[in-house]
């Protein structure tokens, strides 16, 4: 079988998926410096991902993590579309009911933390679980 060459062979350019790991890693390092406290990473359901989730004294936060380049097509922010938020929440409510939680019993909200070009826009409660 004959081996697939890789985009990461290409010298200075990441894949999508290092980019993905470079940024929420970089979300984590700056929520960290903002008193967080980190609990997981990259916890998948079915239908849905969350990025990070960390803790805010009592409360859960689940972050969503966004990179832009630029702003030429609106900003990371911007991206987090109703569709995608649904998808965050039903990915939440998933975790949360492994933990023994719901909506109902754990104070939790949705940050999402937006790198475009060299800005980052950090939105705590961009979102609640009412959508």
């Amino acid at each position: 079988m004959a081996a697939i060459q890789s985009r990461s062979n290409r010298s200075g350019i990441l894949t999508r998926q290092q980019a993905g790991a470079h940024y929420e890693s970089q979300a984590r390092h700056f929520l960290e410096r903002k008193g967080l406290r980190f609990i997981a990473a990259n916890v998948h359901s079915r239908g849905g991902e969350i990025d990070l989730i960390m803790k805010h004294g009592a409360v859960i936060v689940f972050v969503e993590v966004r990179y832009r380049r630029s702003n030429h097509f609106g900003s990371a922010a911007a991206s987090v579309t109703r569709r995608k938020q649904q998808k965050l929440l039903h990915a939440a409510s998933y975790w949360l009911a492994r933990t023994s939680g719901s909506f109902d019993t754990v104070d939790c909200r949705f940050d999402v933390l937006a790198f475009t070009g060299n800005e980052i826009e950090w939105l705590t409660n961009a979102f609640t679980a009412d959508v």
